[in-house]
C-alpha cells in the first residue's frame, strides 16, 4: 500500500487549507488513516485520525475545532480540511495508514509529504 499527500501550500494565518491522502489500494475499510505532521529531525505530531469501518474521527486539542478529516470511498481519498490556520500549524503533513487510531507503525508506506506553510 502506497498514500501520496497533496494539497499543501502558502497560506496565511485565518486562511484554509483542504489536504488529500490517496492510497494505492482499496484500504479505507480495512485501516485507519492518520494525519501527521513532523519536521525534518522532529518528533511526529498526530492531528487526526478517521477509523475504519464506522468512521469516527480523532483529534488532538492543538487542532481540535479547526481541523476536520473525513473520506470519499469511490475515491480512495481521505482528506484533512484545515481551518483558521496558525503559524504554528507550519509543518510538513502525511498520511499513513494503521490498524488502529492511535497505533503505530503504519502499514505499508506514505509518500513525500506536502508543506503547509502559514505566514503573513
Amino acid at each position: 500500500v502506497h498514500l501520496v499527500e497533496s494539497g499543501g501550500g502558502l497560506v496565511q494565518p485565518g486562511g484554509s487549507l483542504r489536504l488529500s491522502c490517496t492510497a494505492s489500494e482499496l484500504i479505507l475499510d480495512s485501516y485507519a488513516i492518520t494525519w501527521f505532521r513532523q519536521a525534518p529531525g522532529k518528533e511526529r505530531d498526530t492531528v487526526s485520525c478517521i477509523s475504519s469501518g464506522d468512521g469516527r474521527t480523532f483529534y488532538p486539542d492543538s487542532v481540535k475545532g479547526r481541523f476536520t478529516t473525513f473520506r470519499d470511498r469511490a475515491k480512495n481519498t481521505v482528506y484533512l480540511q484545515m481551518n483558521s490556520l496558525k503559524p504554528e500549524d507550519t509543518n510538513i503533513y502525511y498520511c499513513a495508514a494503521v490498524d488502529l487510531c492511535g497505533s503505530w507503525p503504519p502499514f505499508g508506506s506514505w509518500g513525500q509529504g506536502t508543506q503547509v506553510t502559514v505566514s503573513s
